[in-house]
């Protein structure tokens, strides 16, 4: 119920955008692209999904000789593909913690760790584009009630994300706050989530130097991401400063986290043809959100045949216990 509600209101907004903005203007935005920025752009998704994978593979524990990973390079790739899929289906790119599901039936890890790094790496995702939303509202041009609303979410968001890395009393009272607040019915997640945030705090803490490493990683990911929506602008013969789109695109894509939509479809190009006004009409802007669907859906598409071989190996896993147990 809660996939179809969200489907609903992604096809609304796209309902109001498309009925606002003459359609055969934006097929012609297409049609007086430039096609060698278009192909610069597009294809920049492969080597930041590369770059994720990477990163993932710094964080799982290293084997006896401290040199290689439990995780190899090419299943990283595989493993950050197959998450895709889930995130064009499960709200805030919560698919991405499926992976620590995938590495602990394959062996990877103990539960309990992967779902710690996981974590971990989604916190420094969000820290990251927080970061860059804050480096955007400063230089953001219009001081006005908006402006001020996504200044005190954004400072508060990043305020939480940094203690809740960084402080384990934070931690603690921000989880005793949590149960709370929560439905009963969820205590027993809290409870996971919590022994998995505090683990993750004990296993990335003692490597300070590795921390470091991953943060920086993290920031400069979401630098590709916002150069690649740039090149997009460039792709759609628009003028628009370096610098402005660096300040503007990463709102936009912290509008379409908001778990309200399918795939943050709607109010991620909503916020787009917003935000971006001062600089381009409404078709370009409606045609820079379609651009950006697509960081999404082709890494989804491309992770089909990975998703479908885990899921078939966790099948067969779970099959051969559910066996041996009645074989016992």
């Amino acid at each position: 119920m809660k996939r179809l509600i969200s489907i609903i209101i992604s096809l609304l907004i796209l309902t109001a955008i498309y009925w606002k903005i003459d359609f055969s203007g934006l097929i012609k935005v297409f049609q007086n692209s430039h096609p060698v920025w278009m192909v610069i752009s597009v294809s920049m998704i492969a080597p930041l999904t590369m770059l994720t994978a990477w990163r993932l593979q710094q964080l799982m524990p290293k084997r006896g000789n401290k040199s290689s990973s439990y995780l190899n390079f090419g299943e990283a790739n595989q493993l950050i593909l197959a998450a895709s899929v889930l995130n064009m289906i499960l709200p805030s790119k919560m698919g991405d913690i499926v992976k620590a599901y995938f590495m602990k039936q394959r062996g990877h890890l103990e539960g309990s760790l992967s779902l710690s790094l996981v974590i971990f790496e989604k916190a420094c995702d969000l820290v990251s584009l927080l970061i860059w939303c804050a480096f955007g509202l400063i230089v953001y041009p219009e001081k006005d009630l908006l402006f001020w609303v996504m200044t005190a979410g954004v400072t508060l968001g990043l305020i939480i994300g940094l203690l809740l890395l960084s402080s384990r009393k934070f931690t603690n009272i921000f989880f005793q706050i949590a149960r709370k607040i929560a439905p009963k019915k969820i205590y027993s997640k809290i409870d996971s989530l919590e022994l998995s945030w505090i683990e993750m705090h004990r296993y990335f803490w003692h490597d300070k130097v590795q921390l470091t490493k991953i943060a920086t990683t993290s920031i400069f990911i979401w630098f590709g991401h916002l150069l690649q929506i740039w090149f997009f602008t460039l792709a759609l013969n628009v003028s628009v400063p370096l610098l402005a789109s660096l300040a503007l695109s990463p709102l936009a894509i912290l509008a379409g986290l908001l778990p309200l939509t399918f795939a943050g479809v709607g109010t991620r190009d909503a916020a787009f043809i917003l935000f971006y006004q001062p600089y381009f009409s409404t078709e370009v802007g409606a045609a820079l959100g379609l651009l950006c669907t697509s960081r999404y859906v082709l890494p989804a598409i491309a992770g089909l045949p990975f998703f479908g071989k885990y899921l078939v190996g966790i099948n067969k896993m779970e099959s051969l216990r559910k066996s041996e147990g009645i074989g016992e």
